[in-house]
């Protein structure tokens, strides 16, 4: 079999949420490996300036809440081999201040638009017979923290759903999975970086003793994507250092 089960260098895929951090190198990572990628954002001017970077590759923009933004995006995109469902944000505020604004904002842009993409996306596999989804769930899918209820939340359904459309479209031969990442050092996590206290505790109650570098997602997520995930489906892989290994 050797390395072309890894092997994407025939494939696009389109990549949620890749201006910057998880999603810019997943981005990344998939180009590295030969596949033509499709730069994602809600802004095209970014998402237009980190193609630009990547050679070969496109870009589009649209919200991926917004359930006539989101064909309308896929359908400019075309036939796509591999989705990467990153798109995502972060809101910390203790739950009983949390206003009903936030947590749907939170929940429509993980959760909802995870849906909404991956719906759109699946048509065309379903038809063909073949795909790949990997969706980017998080370890708070299975540990919750005070402070970002909403978040944990919506990863927790990102998980549920992975399952959900392994369950329906595993018979026409689209693999989904996701990957789960622990504490990765990102623009979206720099005050939890800079904050010595919660610096100390995520490098104590994580075995690897460190911070993620968001590079170190790639395997899984080129792992989930290729060949060699063939007859995995519906599974969750978590990337963090082992922290949900351990108590």
């Amino acid at each position: 079999m050797g390395h072309t089960v890894f092997d994407v260098s025939d494939r696009t895929a389109l990549v949620t949420g890749s201006t910057r951090g998880i999603g810019r190198a997943l981005a990344q990572g998939l180009h590295d490996a030969g596949a033509r990628v499709i730069v994602h954002g809600r802004d095209e001017t970014a998402a237009a300036r980190v193609a630009s970077e990547l050679p070969g590759a496109g870009h589009v923009a649209f919200d991926v809440d917004d359930a006539s933004a989101v064909a309308r995006g896929v359908a400019a995109v075309g036939a796509l081999d591999i989705l990467v469902n990153n798109a995502g944000i972060q809101h910390r505020e203790p739950l009983l201040e949390l206003s009903e604004a936030d947590w749907r904002r939170v929940m429509d842009t993980n959760l909802t638009g995870a849906f909404l993409v991956g719906r759109e996306v699946a048509r065309g596999m379903v038809a063909r017979g073949r795909g790949k989804i990997v969706n980017v769930a998080s370890l708070q899918a299975e540990l919750a923290r005070p402070g970002i209820a909403a978040y944990a939340a919506a990863k927790g359904g990102v998980r549920m759903l992975t399952r959900s459309m392994c369950a329906e479209w595993g018979p026409s031969g689209v693999q989904v999975n996701a990957i789960a990442p622990g504490y990765f050092a990102t623009d979206l996590t720099r005050e939890l970086v800079d904050d010595e206290r919660f610096d100390t505790w995520v490098r104590g109650r994580t075995p690897a003793g460190r911070w993620g570098r968001v590079e170190e997602l790639v395997g899984a997520m080129l792992f989930l994507a290729s060949p060699a995930s063939d007859y995995v489906c519906g599974q969750v892989v978590y990337v963090d250092g082992g922290l949900t290994a351990v108590v």
